[in-house]
């Protein structure tokens, strides 16, 4: 039998590497795009490609959507995962910045889903769209995250409407997830991340792999009726009241 195949984005994060890992571990040809360069033993084809430039210019678009045809010919899974966080309040927002958010983490996922559109639909194929718990809950200096995220949850739910039955689109909301790119935010203070993990109500933050895991159900047939929803991964935190 054909090994079935996925293209993720963002491949080399935490994330996109759990992911890339689990759909590997499950026979899937793993197709992975990513800024930069590196061996990963789960990836089958490693692309390094610029999503921001992707949406910025037809010219390098149009080279890409070519180079696409001939090096990823048949697709049964697109997972956006791919993303920028750029902090600043209100008064600090760079428009190069903001621009830059919404590149990759919504008009890059539109434009992919655009152009694979086709190759997903001959294969009843999936979109899977990770999003985050600020599409929902934020804090300051998230501006254009939250934005963006909230957008890409909103761009879900209309290409779930748009596509019908021919290609599913879903999403995740992942809250605070265990990866490289997190621990480093903290510096080592492991007082302030014990604190973050008893925000969440199961007293612990995500691991990638419970991400990748979701990806991969959602993917499957077994879900074949989830249709443009957005699962919500955050150890119960949007349940949360905080109070004095």
């Amino acid at each position: 039998m054909e090994n079935k195949k996925v293209l993720i984005t963002g491949v080399l994060g935490g994330i996109g590497s759990a992911i890339a890992k689990t759909f590997k571990e499950n026979g899937y040809f793993v197709y992975g795009l990513d800024i930069q360069d590196a061996i990963s033993e789960n990836v089958d084809h490693l692309i390094t490609f610029n999503l921001n430039e992707y949406c910025t210019s037809s010219e390098y678009r149009d080279s890409w959507n070519h180079k696409f045809d001939d090096q990823i010919p048949e697709l049964d899974v697109l997972v956006n995962n791919a993303a920028v966080q750029k902090l600043g309040n209100l008064q600090d927002i760079a428009l190069a910045d903001w621009n830059e958010t919404l590149n990759v983490n919504l008009t890059g996922p539109m434009l992919l889903s655009q152009y694979f559109q086709k190759t997903l639909e001959a294969r009843n194929g999936s979109i899977i769209n990770i999003a985050s718990i600020h599409q929902q809950l934020t804090k300051p200096r998230f501006v254009g995250y939250a934005t963006s995220k909230s957008a890409l949850v909103g761009l879900t739910k209309a290409l779930a409407v748009d596509l019908e039955g021919r290609v599913r689109v879903n999403a995740i909301s992942p809250a605070a997830i265990q990866t490289e790119m997190l621990l480093a935010g903290f510096d080592g203070n492991e007082e302030a991340l014990d604190q973050l993990r008893k925000l969440h109500p199961v007293q612990r933050i995500g691991y990638p792999q419970e991400v990748a895991k979701l990806v991969l159900f959602l993917a499957s047939e077994n879900s074949g009726f989830i249709h443009g929803a957005n699962l919500t991964l955050d150890g119960g935190i949007s349940s949360v009241l905080k109070d004095l």
